[in-house]
């Protein structure tokens, strides 16, 4: 069942219910007062006749009884029909229009028994296949003795018309009660459907999307800002956040798809070199039976070739190994131990190992007042590892010229620089070379290395809170500062 239909039976059946409880009410209350003004006046007609009725002491086969009849005889109305019974001599006396009809009004032995108990009661009944209205009043013996029933004064009227407007009344509630809840059950289907065709909107966009992968689109309302509306807004909010996550994901995807490959082809390379060296040892090795003293010289600088050339692919899988392993305990988000660190003397460690690192580039040590007596919150390892990627990728990439490194102070900040005067890169390769093994095209195949060290050190510079800043120019050089916040004492 549709919500539509739902919605459509709950405020018919509401409206059924309410038009119900109306038309009973009102009937009862029109019927109500409708036979009360009858009664009132049947009542006061009684009245006024009982209070002319006399009693006098007549001799009967039964013996002494007592006899009724009204004062001056006058016993006629125009109105109301008027009977006297006689429970004694069970004699009738009748008004004159009663006597015109001649009909006489019927008095059951239950009507007397009820008199015998209640003074005065009303009754329904037919009379000549009409309906009446009867007003029964005991008449007694005496009033403090009402078992002593003597007479029955009957005060009746013609209720035919008064049965009739009853009857039409309660079928025109009725008929008006369906009619109208027909009308309201069909204005009530109609506004449902207004009032839910967004949601069908939202269910037809819901489906688009599903059955395809355009994430971008969105659900079109152009109502008021109601249950609807604000549901609207929710599901074009979540598509967003949807799509945002997705194209993430995708990101993510791709890029672990890139590294895979990359990585794989970084191995492969060492692999297929130290393969190939240690078949030629084999081979040299059957030549010569496993006897060194019959190797010539050339076989014998083969062999130290060889085994150079394994060593030095050996190291660079080393280091392609340990930068995958940093790089995987960045992703798993592994915390680094944070100390107090002094930053001049890590710096002045870093500059006398670096001098001994191979470079062609003149290395030039400007000023390092800037870090003087100055204090970070961070990893010794690590802050080594990072100056010394920048220092190895400016000798790298700088063949001639100069190398520089020095210091700088902004505000809570110091800086560290690393300024070289080799081949530069382009302006669009500056947002990708922390990633991970990218490369800019003018170095690659003109210089080693695994492409992961930048990417390495984007990681350690975002977990002491720091950032990096990149000036270069191709053909002119490069420049690279990283900012690391000041850890300052508690005094200061």
């Amino acid at each position: 069942m549709s919500l539509r239909l739902r919605l459509t039976l709950w405020y018919s059946g509401i409206l059924a219910v309410t038009m119900l409880l109306f038309g009973i009410l009102l009937y009862f209350f029109l019927n109500y007062f409708l036979y009360d003004q009858i009664r009132q006046d049947l009542k006061r007609e009684a009245d006024v006749t009982y209070s002319r009725v006399q009693k006098s002491f007549a001799l009967s086969l039964k013996g002494l009884v007592i006899d009724l009849e009204l004062e001056n005889r006058d016993f006629y109305s125009t109105n109301t029909f008027l009977q006297l019974y006689n429970v004694q001599l069970k004699t009738f006396n009748r008004s004159a229009n009663l006597q015109y009809y001649n009909v006489t009004l019927p008095i059951t032995n239950t009507t007397i028994d009820k008199l015998k108990k209640e003074t005065a009661l009303f009754e329904k009944t037919k009379v000549v296949g009409q309906d009446f209205l009867i007003y029964h009043q005991g008449i007694y013996e005496s009033p403090d003795n009402p078992e002593k029933l003597i007479g029955i004064l009957q005060a009746a009227v013609p209720i035919g018309s008064y049965e009739r407007t009853s009857v039409v009344l309660r079928y025109t509630l009725i008929i008006w009660a369906i009619l109208t809840i027909i009308v309201a059950g069909s204005l009530g289907w109609f506004l449902a459907r207004k009032a839910l065709k967004p949601i069908d909107q939202v269910i037809e966009a819901a489906n688009q999307i599903g059955s395809g992968d355009d994430l971008e689109k969105r659900i079109l309302y152009d109502g008021p800002r109601d249950e609807i509306g604000r549901l609207t807004d929710t599901i074009n909010g979540m598509l967003s956040r949807i799509q945002v996550t997705y194209t993430e994901l995708d990101e993510a995807y791709r890029t672990q798809r890139r590294f895979v490959s990359d990585a794989s082809h970084e191995l492969r390379t060492p692999l297929t070199t130290i393969r190939g060296n240690v078949d030629l040892l084999e081979k040299m090795w059957k030549m010569t039976s496993g006897n060194a003293q019959l190797a010539t010289a050339d076989q014998i600088q083969l062999s130290l070739e060889a085994m150079h050339d394994i060593s030095g692919e050996a190291q660079r899988m080393s280091r392609l190994v340990n930068d995958l392993l940093a790089l995987a305990r960045a992703d798993a988000g592994v915390l680094m131990e944070k100390t107090e660190i002094e930053m001049l003397p890590l710096v002045q460690e870093v500059v006398r190992r670096a001098q001994f690192l191979a470079h062609s580039a003149e290395f030039e040590i400007g000023d390092l007042d800037a870090i003087q007596d100055i204090f970070i919150f961070g990893n010794r390892d690590y802050l080594q590892q990072l100056l010394f990627i920048f220092i190895e990728n400016a000798f790298k990439y700088t063949p001639t010229g100069k190398v520089l490194f020095d210091a700088l102070r902004r505000e809570a900040f110091i800086g560290i620089r690393v300024a070289d005067t080799g081949i530069g890169m382009d302006k669009e390769d500056v947002p990708h070379i922390f990633d991970r093994f990218y490369r800019a095209d003018l170095s690659r195949g003109q210089t080693t290395g695994t492409g992961l060290g930048l990417s390495i050190a984007k990681w350690i510079i975002d977990e002491h809170g720091g950032s990096i800043e990149v000036t270069t120019r191709k053909e002119e050089g490069s420049t690279f500062i990283i900012w690391l916040p000041v850890n300052f004492p508690l005094s200061m």
